[in-house]
C-alpha cells in the first residue's frame, strides 16, 4: 500500500481536517472558529465546517456513518440538539454518540469528530 491510496484535506501545523482511505472519510475534531458564540452557535458553525470537509472530499452529510460530539457542559444538550436538528438530513441519520468531555480550549463547548462514506 503507497500513499496514493491516502488523500488529506485542510491539512494544519499538527494534524488535517480530514482524511481519506478509499471509499472513507476520517474528520479530525471540529471546533467553533468563533468561541464566544453559545453552544447552539458554536454547533452549527461546527456543522458548516463539516459541510465544507464533506464537500472537498467529494460526499456530503447523507453519507455519514458514524458522529461523535464531545460538549463540555452535558445539561446544554438541548441547545447542542437544535443545532444538530436543523442541519442533519433526516432520512439519513448516522450513528451518534454525545458525550462530556473537557476540552482544550476551555472557550469551546463543542467538539464533533465523524467518519463518512464516499
Amino acid at each position: 500500500m503507497t500513499g496514493a491510496d491516502i488523500q488529506r484535506f485542510a491539512e494544519e501545523h499538527r494534524l488535517s481536517g480530514a482524511v481519506r482511505h478509499g471509499n472513507t472519510l476520517y474528520l479530525a475534531g471540529q471546533v467553533a472558529d468563533d468561541a464566544s458564540l453559545d453552544t447552539e452557535g458554536q454547533t452549527a458553525d461546527i456543522l458548516r465546517q463539516i459541510d465544507a470537509l464533506l464537500a472537498e472530499a467529494g460526499t456530503d452529510k447523507t453519507r455519514l456513518l458514524s458522529v461523535q460530539i464531545f460538549m463540555t457542559d452535558i445539561t446544554e444538550i438541548d441547545s447542542m440538539n437544535r443545532a444538530w436538528d436543523a442541519w442533519m438530513d433526516h432520512d439519513h441519520k448516522p450513528a451518534r454518540a454525545t458525550v462530556e468531555a473537557r476540552l482544550v480550549n476551555p472557550d469551546w463547548s463543542v467538539e464533533i469528530t465523524a467518519i463518512a462514506a464516499i
